[in-house]
Order: structure tokens, then sequence, then C-alpha cells
């Protein structure tokens, strides 16, 4: 049974829910996208039961602070575990060359000794390039630019223990560009910053992201079965799931899901 564990659901500047990011889990591993933005990400792992030596592969999209930062810990808390002969294996991390430099930076600057020497040894960069194929935790990956107006960002699709496709597409509108890599897919992952109705409120356009009746649109037009929905604002948090869902039926007739953090979806 897949399963995709949501670890967090909000924009870069929520303080009601953690950041957007997840993890894949199968029989044969888990891998964990994405990091949020802070320290916050140990307080996900323990309140969703996941256990640190179960990682060994992290995907990142792409270097903004709300995706990148929670990568430092995750490097901190693995590296010591690795140290301390707690962690058996290594880490495997997925990005684009430019993040690579940049964490390396900020390890540098931020983590002990004993846990940056593990970089290149037992923490092991992965770069990866549009179109790239990978097998991690014995199923196909591919990677693929999303071709983002702000900043280099990759999506990926992952193929399910059911022979069916997830398809991520980072935090920014869907770009026709990728249609090779979404048209396929049975469970699309994408961004919806607020309500069509709340658009002047939230401004999504001007931050390059998309509403709740446009990511429903996009499942629609594309026959998608499943569509989950994050990436949001947290001021209606209380209320998200409900007006979030009624919107989105008006656009879609899949099944649109609008998780919490913390939430596990069964994918197959």
């Amino acid at each position: 049974m897949d399963q995709l564990i949501v670890l967090g659901t909000g924009n870069a500047t929520v303080t009601k829910c953690y950041n957007t990011c997840f993890a894949v889990k199968g029989e044969e591993g888990t891998i964990l996208c994405d990091a949020g933005g802070g320290n916050g990400i140990l307080a996900q792992f323990e309140r969703a039961n996941m256990k640190w030596d179960d990682i060994h592969h992290l995907l990142i999209t792409h270097a903004h602070s709300d995706h990148l930062l929670g990568v430092v810990w995750v490097l901190r808390i693995i590296g010591t575990m690795i140290s301390s002969k707690k962690y058996e294996g290594d880490l495997h991390i997925y990005c684009h060359s430019s993040i690579i430099d940049g964490l390396v930076q900020m390890a540098n600057l931020t983590l002990q000794k004993k846990v940056t020497s593990l970089i290149g040894t037992r923490i092991l960069f992965h770069t990866i390039f549009d179109g790239q194929k990978e097998s991690i935790c014995g199923r196909e990956i591919t990677f693929f630019d999303i071709h983002s107006t702000k900043l280099k960002q990759f999506g990926f699709t992952i193929q399910l223990s059911s022979g069916e496709m997830l398809c991520c597409l980072g935090d920014e509108p869907y770009n026709p560009l990728c249609a090779e890599y979404v048209q396929s897919a049975s469970w699309l992952l994408c961004e919806a910053f607020c309500l069509y109705e709340d658009r002047d409120i939230f401004k999504p356009y001007e931050k390059h992201h998309t509403t709740v009746k446009e990511a429903c649109e996009l499942a629609q037009s594309l026959s998608v079965p499943n569509l989950v929905i994050w990436h949001t604002e947290d001021k209606r948090i209380l209320e998200r799931k409900r007006l979030y869902t009624a919107e989105g039926q008006a656009y879609y007739k899949g099944n649109l899901l609008v998780p919490d953090d913390l939430e596990v979806i069964r994918l197959c």
C-alpha cells in the first residue's frame, strides 16, 4: 500500500500550519519531498510518528526558503545519527546543481564538522536534469523542469506500486510544456494559493500562484482522477477544507482532496 503523508500544507508565510512538504511511503521505503522552512519539520515528523532512520531519499523541488531551510535540520538530525552510529546506509538528496552549492554553504555555516564531513561520503547529492529518470525505493521517478517564472524548479512523477502515476507540479502554475509528464497521472499534487473569490485579498497572480478554481479547472481539463491541493494561505484554516472543496467541486468532478497537516492519504 502506498501512502501520501502530508507534513505541511501552507505557503511561505503561514503561522497556523506548516509549509508544504510531504512523504510518499511504500513497502520499499519512504521518499521525503522538501522539508519546509525550519525546524518545524522536527515536530511534524514526531506528530506523524515518522522515524528519521527510515529516510534515505530526499527530493528538493527548489530553493525558496519555505521548501529548503528545513533541509538543514534534516542534515543535522540524520548527520548526527550517522556520526553516533544510529543510522544505517546513506542519505541521498536529489536537486539541481545550484541548490547543492547553497546547501553546502549553509551547512558549513550552521552545522558541526561531524555533520558536514559526511557530505560526499554518507550524505550524497545527486544533480537532476529535465527528463531524468531515477530508480528510488523500487519505483521509477522522472524529474522535469516546470519552467518556473521565478526560480529554477523541478516537479516529478512517481510510479506507484499499482502502476499508476503520481505527479507533483511544484508550487507554481502548470506550464503546458510539462504536458507529457502530467497527462498520464492518476494523482496530481497542485498548489492553490487561495479561493478564487479571495484573489483580490491574497493576490496569488502577483506571486505566480493560482487559485482553487484554476487548479481544479486544470485537473478537469487533463482528466486527472485524483487531485490534491495545498500550498495555501492560512487565514481561513478552520474553514479551508470545506470552502476549498465547495469551490473546487464546481469546476472539477474527480476526487478532490484538501488535506490538513498530518493527514495520510491512501494512494493505492
